[in-house]
Protein backbone atom coordinates (compact mmCIF):
# COMPACT_ATOMS: atom_id res chain seq x y z
CA UNK A 1 0.00 0.00 0.00
CA UNK A 2 1.37 3.08 -0.97
CA UNK A 3 0.31 5.60 1.94
CA UNK A 4 1.90 2.45 4.78
CA UNK A 5 5.19 4.52 4.48
CA UNK A 6 7.88 4.39 6.92
CA UNK A 7 6.90 7.95 8.09
CA UNK A 8 3.35 7.08 7.76
CA UNK A 9 4.09 4.62 10.53
CA UNK A 10 6.35 5.89 12.96
CA UNK A 11 3.68 8.74 13.02
CA UNK A 12 0.95 6.10 14.05
CA UNK A 13 3.84 4.94 16.79
CA UNK A 14 3.58 8.99 17.31
CA UNK A 15 0.14 8.92 18.14
CA UNK A 16 0.17 5.55 20.58
CA UNK A 17 2.66 7.83 22.55
CA UNK A 18 0.13 10.52 22.61
CA UNK A 19 -2.33 8.52 24.20
CA UNK A 20 0.20 6.89 26.31
CA UNK A 21 0.97 10.12 27.57
CA UNK A 22 -2.89 11.27 28.19
CA UNK A 23 -3.21 7.92 30.42
CA UNK A 24 0.07 9.42 32.38
CA UNK A 25 -2.02 12.12 33.17
CA UNK A 26 -4.69 9.71 34.19
CA UNK A 27 -1.92 7.89 36.30
CA UNK A 28 -0.99 11.43 37.80
CA UNK A 29 -4.09 12.86 38.79
CA UNK A 30 -4.85 9.63 40.88
CA UNK A 31 -1.52 9.24 42.36
CA UNK A 32 -0.70 6.21 40.53
CA UNK A 33 -2.43 3.83 42.86
CA UNK A 34 -4.07 2.48 39.65
CA UNK A 35 -2.52 -0.67 37.68
CA UNK A 36 -0.58 0.50 34.80
CA UNK A 37 -1.25 -2.23 32.27
CA UNK A 38 -2.46 -0.07 29.79
CA UNK A 39 0.05 2.40 29.38
CA UNK A 40 2.73 -1.07 28.63
CA UNK A 41 0.07 -1.82 26.51
CA UNK A 42 0.19 1.34 24.27
CA UNK A 43 3.60 1.21 24.13
CA UNK A 44 3.88 -2.06 23.08
CA UNK A 45 1.59 -1.12 20.40
CA UNK A 46 3.84 2.42 19.83
CA UNK A 47 6.64 -0.32 19.65
CA UNK A 48 5.36 -2.65 16.79
CA UNK A 49 4.82 0.37 14.27
CA UNK A 50 7.95 2.29 15.59
CA UNK A 51 9.93 -0.89 14.95
CA UNK A 52 7.95 -1.67 11.26
CA UNK A 53 9.16 2.24 10.31
CA UNK A 54 12.65 1.37 11.11
CA UNK A 55 12.59 -1.78 9.21
CA UNK A 56 10.85 -0.01 6.14
CA UNK A 57 14.07 2.81 6.28
CA UNK A 58 16.49 0.30 7.27
CA UNK A 59 15.44 -2.10 3.61
CA UNK A 60 14.83 0.90 1.45
CA UNK A 61 18.76 2.26 2.66
CA UNK A 62 20.16 -1.18 3.18
CA UNK A 63 21.83 -0.04 6.34
CA UNK A 64 20.67 1.19 9.99
CA UNK A 65 19.13 3.95 9.42
CA UNK A 66 20.88 6.73 11.51
CA UNK A 67 21.95 9.03 8.53
CA UNK A 68 19.92 12.24 9.44
CA UNK A 69 18.47 13.82 12.25
CA UNK A 70 14.93 12.28 11.49
CA UNK A 71 16.57 8.68 11.79
CA UNK A 72 18.65 9.12 14.55
CA UNK A 73 16.16 10.95 16.44
CA UNK A 74 13.48 7.89 15.94
CA UNK A 75 16.43 5.21 16.91
CA UNK A 76 17.16 7.10 19.93
CA UNK A 77 12.98 6.88 20.74
CA UNK A 78 13.24 3.55 19.73
CA UNK A 79 15.97 2.18 22.33
CA UNK A 80 14.21 3.82 25.12
CA UNK A 81 10.66 1.94 24.01
CA UNK A 82 12.68 -1.23 23.60
CA UNK A 83 14.74 -0.78 26.97
CA UNK A 84 11.29 -0.44 28.67
CA UNK A 85 9.66 -3.12 27.39
CA UNK A 86 12.00 -5.69 28.68
CA UNK A 87 12.49 -3.68 32.27
CA UNK A 88 8.15 -3.54 32.57
CA UNK A 89 8.21 -7.33 32.22
CA UNK A 90 8.93 -6.61 35.93
CA UNK A 91 5.50 -5.09 37.14
CA UNK A 92 7.04 -2.91 39.90
CA UNK A 93 9.08 -1.32 36.70
CA UNK A 94 6.03 -1.07 34.57
CA UNK A 95 5.53 2.61 36.03
CA UNK A 96 8.74 3.95 33.63
CA UNK A 97 6.37 3.46 30.76
CA UNK A 98 3.56 6.11 32.27
CA UNK A 99 6.78 8.58 33.05
CA UNK A 100 8.99 7.74 29.74
CA UNK A 101 5.36 8.07 27.41
CA UNK A 102 6.06 12.40 27.52
CA UNK A 103 9.34 12.33 26.76
CA UNK A 104 9.31 10.03 23.65
CA UNK A 105 5.83 12.06 22.29
CA UNK A 106 7.90 15.11 22.69
CA UNK A 107 10.69 13.15 20.89
CA UNK A 108 8.49 11.83 18.21
CA UNK A 109 6.81 15.05 17.24
CA UNK A 110 9.89 16.73 17.18
CA UNK A 111 11.44 13.89 14.66
CA UNK A 112 8.47 14.13 12.29
CA UNK A 113 9.37 17.90 11.46
CA UNK A 114 10.23 18.04 7.88
CA UNK A 115 13.45 19.84 7.62
CA UNK A 116 14.95 17.06 9.92
CA UNK A 117 14.47 14.45 6.98
CA UNK A 118 16.90 15.19 4.63
CA UNK A 119 19.31 13.26 2.69
CA UNK A 120 22.38 11.88 4.45
CA UNK A 121 25.77 11.73 3.64
CA UNK A 122 26.86 9.16 2.06
CA UNK A 123 28.54 6.49 3.34
CA UNK A 124 32.26 6.57 2.54
CA UNK A 125 33.16 3.60 5.53
CA UNK A 126 32.12 0.18 5.53
CA UNK A 127 28.53 0.02 5.82
CA UNK A 128 28.77 -2.51 8.96
CA UNK A 129 31.30 -0.95 11.07
CA UNK A 130 29.33 2.32 10.62
CA UNK A 131 25.89 0.62 11.31
CA UNK A 132 27.97 -0.87 14.73
CA UNK A 133 29.49 2.30 15.52
CA UNK A 134 26.04 4.73 15.52
CA UNK A 135 23.64 1.50 16.96
CA UNK A 136 26.08 1.20 20.22
CA UNK A 137 26.12 5.04 20.76
CA UNK A 138 22.19 5.67 20.03
CA UNK A 139 21.61 2.47 22.32
CA UNK A 140 23.77 3.92 25.18
CA UNK A 141 21.24 7.66 24.82
CA UNK A 142 18.56 5.12 24.70
CA UNK A 143 19.66 4.04 28.11
CA UNK A 144 20.69 7.17 29.38
CA UNK A 145 16.98 8.49 28.39
CA UNK A 146 15.37 5.54 30.28
CA UNK A 147 17.56 6.75 33.62
CA UNK A 148 16.42 9.78 32.99
CA UNK A 149 12.64 8.43 33.52
CA UNK A 150 13.50 6.41 36.41
CA UNK A 151 14.74 9.34 38.12
CA UNK A 152 11.93 11.55 37.72
CA UNK A 153 9.90 8.81 38.89
CA UNK A 154 12.60 8.62 42.21
CA UNK A 155 12.29 12.29 42.56
CA UNK A 156 8.18 12.12 42.20
CA UNK A 157 8.42 9.78 45.45
CA UNK A 158 10.91 11.28 47.32
CA UNK A 159 8.79 14.45 47.27
CA UNK A 160 5.93 12.68 48.12
CA UNK A 161 7.83 10.81 51.08
CA UNK A 162 9.27 14.48 52.30
CA UNK A 163 5.84 15.88 52.51
CA UNK A 164 4.03 13.00 53.97
CA UNK A 165 1.54 12.63 51.15
CA UNK A 166 -0.87 9.75 51.22
CA UNK A 167 -0.38 9.68 47.64
CA UNK A 168 3.71 7.87 48.80
CA UNK A 169 1.96 4.90 51.00
CA UNK A 170 -0.86 3.90 48.39
CA UNK A 171 1.73 3.99 45.31
CA UNK A 172 1.92 1.82 43.11
CA UNK A 173 5.62 2.97 42.21
CA UNK A 174 8.80 1.35 43.63
CA UNK A 175 10.54 2.16 46.38
CA UNK A 176 13.47 5.17 46.40
CA UNK A 177 15.87 2.29 47.03
CA UNK A 178 15.22 0.29 44.13
CA UNK A 179 14.49 3.32 41.74
CA UNK A 180 18.05 4.44 42.81
CA UNK A 181 19.71 1.22 41.61
CA UNK A 182 17.68 0.82 38.35
CA UNK A 183 19.27 4.63 37.81
CA UNK A 184 22.82 3.67 38.43
CA UNK A 185 22.63 0.81 36.59
CA UNK A 186 20.97 2.33 33.74
CA UNK A 187 23.79 4.90 33.52
CA UNK A 188 26.24 1.77 33.83
CA UNK A 189 24.48 0.52 30.88
CA UNK A 190 24.79 3.50 28.81
CA UNK A 191 28.07 4.36 29.42
CA UNK A 192 29.82 0.68 28.55
CA UNK A 193 27.62 1.23 25.09
CA UNK A 194 28.92 4.31 24.82
CA UNK A 195 32.46 3.54 25.34
CA UNK A 196 32.38 0.63 23.18
CA UNK A 197 30.69 2.89 20.44
CA UNK A 198 33.66 5.24 20.67
CA UNK A 199 35.90 2.40 20.37
CA UNK A 200 34.82 1.92 17.07
CA UNK A 201 36.47 5.12 16.03
CA UNK A 202 39.58 4.38 15.40
CA UNK A 203 38.35 1.71 12.98
CA UNK A 204 36.23 3.84 10.88
CA UNK A 205 39.51 5.83 10.56
CA UNK A 206 41.47 3.05 9.05
CA UNK A 207 38.61 2.44 6.56
CA UNK A 208 38.87 5.93 5.05
CA UNK A 209 40.74 6.39 2.18
CA UNK A 210 39.67 9.25 0.50
CA UNK A 211 38.62 12.87 1.17
CA UNK A 212 40.43 15.50 3.01
CA UNK A 213 39.47 14.14 6.64
CA UNK A 214 42.07 13.78 8.85
CA UNK A 215 42.38 12.05 12.23
CA UNK A 216 43.22 15.12 13.93
CA UNK A 217 40.26 17.49 12.25
CA UNK A 218 37.92 13.78 13.16
CA UNK A 219 38.90 14.56 16.81
CA UNK A 220 38.19 18.20 16.81
CA UNK A 221 34.57 17.86 14.98
CA UNK A 222 31.56 19.05 16.63
CA UNK A 223 29.95 15.80 17.65
CA UNK A 224 33.10 13.91 18.25
CA UNK A 225 34.33 16.38 21.35
CA UNK A 226 30.23 16.53 22.16
CA UNK A 227 30.13 12.70 22.49
CA UNK A 228 33.32 12.58 24.53
CA UNK A 229 31.58 15.65 26.79
CA UNK A 230 28.42 13.10 27.27
CA UNK A 231 30.95 10.15 28.10
CA UNK A 232 32.75 12.36 31.34
CA UNK A 233 29.60 13.62 32.25
CA UNK A 234 28.01 10.55 33.02
CA UNK A 235 31.13 8.79 34.37
CA UNK A 236 31.24 11.36 36.42
CA UNK A 237 27.91 10.69 37.89
CA UNK A 238 29.24 7.11 38.22
CA UNK A 239 32.23 8.01 39.93
CA UNK A 240 30.16 10.42 42.24
CA UNK A 241 28.00 7.96 43.46
CA UNK A 242 30.52 5.01 43.99
CA UNK A 243 33.32 6.74 44.92
CA UNK A 244 31.78 9.87 46.92
CA UNK A 245 28.25 8.17 47.95
CA UNK A 246 26.56 11.06 45.94
CA UNK A 247 23.82 9.07 45.32
CA UNK A 248 19.89 9.62 45.68
CA UNK A 249 18.13 13.15 45.03
CA UNK A 250 22.14 13.89 43.50
CA UNK A 251 22.35 11.31 41.16
CA UNK A 252 18.94 11.12 40.12
CA UNK A 253 18.92 15.09 39.36
CA UNK A 254 22.05 14.85 37.58
CA UNK A 255 20.93 12.22 35.43
CA UNK A 256 17.62 14.07 34.07
CA UNK A 257 19.71 17.50 33.94
CA UNK A 258 22.33 15.83 31.67
CA UNK A 259 19.86 14.12 29.64
CA UNK A 260 18.21 17.45 29.14
CA UNK A 261 21.28 18.77 28.23
CA UNK A 262 22.07 15.38 25.56
CA UNK A 263 18.43 16.43 24.19
CA UNK A 264 19.38 20.58 24.06
CA UNK A 265 22.11 19.97 22.24
CA UNK A 266 22.20 17.03 20.07
CA UNK A 267 20.70 17.94 17.04
CA UNK A 268 22.66 21.27 16.62
CA UNK A 269 26.19 19.59 17.36
CA UNK A 270 25.18 17.56 14.67
CA UNK A 271 24.34 20.43 12.32
CA UNK A 272 27.72 21.41 13.16
CA UNK A 273 29.70 18.20 11.79
CA UNK A 274 31.40 18.34 9.20
CA UNK A 275 31.32 14.59 9.29
CA UNK A 276 28.02 13.68 9.91
CA UNK A 277 26.98 16.25 7.07
CA UNK A 278 29.24 15.77 4.43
Amino acid sequence: MAWFTDRNSFALAVAFYGLSTLYFVFLWRKGFRRDNRVSYLLLAGAFIFHTTAMFQRGLSLSHCPVSNLYEATAFVAWTIVAAYLAVGLWSKLRFLGAFASPVLFAIGVFALFPNLDQPGPKLEFGRATVSLHAALVLLSYGAFGLSSVAALMYLTQEHNLKFHKLSALFSLLPPIQRLEQVVNRLILVGVVLLTAGLAVTPFLLRQKSTGELTTGSFFTDAKVVWSFIVWGLYTGLLVMRWRFAAGGRRLAWGAVGTFAFVLLTFWGTHLLSAIHNS
